[in-house]
């Protein structure tokens, strides 16, 4: 089965804030239960979610100084603070 690379739905908010991810979705980036996710949120971007392991693998390639590579378009002061916020999540929800 071929996976496929976009995919748009509408998903409801229950009433603990929770949401489900779609099935499409969840094969799309392999999302299995127990993954960890990151969330983030800015006001004038909107909401992202992604797999932690992913986002630590961008820390981890910006802590390395190859920040341009994995964001070319960012700047170098901001890709080292958007790396230290991932990785004091990391570090947070470990120690939960």
């Amino acid at each position: 089965m071929k996976k496929r690379n976009n995919y748009m739905s509408s998903v409801n908010v229950g009433i603990k804030g929770q949401i489900v991810i779609p099935k499409e979705v969840r094969d799309m980036f392999d999302i299995k239960p127990g993954d960890d996710l990151i969330l983030m949120a800015d006001a004038k971007r909107g909401i992202a979610i992604q797999k932690a392991s992913i986002l630590n693998g961008i820390a981890e390639a910006i802590f390395a100084g190859k920040g341009k590579d994995v964001l070319p378009n960012e700047n170098p002061d901001g890709l080292h603070h958007f790396a230290d916020k991932i990785k004091k999540e990391l570090k947070d929800k470990s120690s939960e």
